[in-house]
């Protein structure tokens, strides 16, 4: 694993926090640990509601599980339950090390 991936795997798991990844229809979920970084200056100008959630995980448990996030699949972070609008896989190389879910929502 390359250094800026190492460095990424240890922030999402030291600054991360349990979120539950699911399929729209509940058919299938999963607990992963997620990152969300805090929202840019220019998404707090736009106001909260409109700036969309993104959440970063590793590739650990999903690997483990079988499951490949999706658009539609729900994100459940505390209360919040977000709608996914992107999922984009994330590399080291040839191998797979992450996601970055977009989401929308927050109801």
């Amino acid at each position: 694993m390359s250094v800026g991936a190492s460095r990424r795997r240890r922030q999402i798991l030291r600054a991360g926090r349990s979120m539950v990844l699911s399929r729209a229809d509940l058919s299938e979920s999963l607990t992963v640990t997620g990152y969300a970084p805090p929202p840019q200056a220019a998404q707090l100008a736009e106001g909260a509601g409109k700036a969309p959630f993104i959440a970063q995980i590793t590739a650990d448990e999903t690997a483990r599980s079988g499951y490949t996030p999706r658009s539609g699949d729900q994100l459940r972070d505390g209360l919040k339950t977000y709608t996914l609008t992107d999922a984009s896989p994330v590399y080291d190389r040839a191998t797979l090390c992450g996601w970055t879910l977009l989401a929308s929502g927050g109801s």
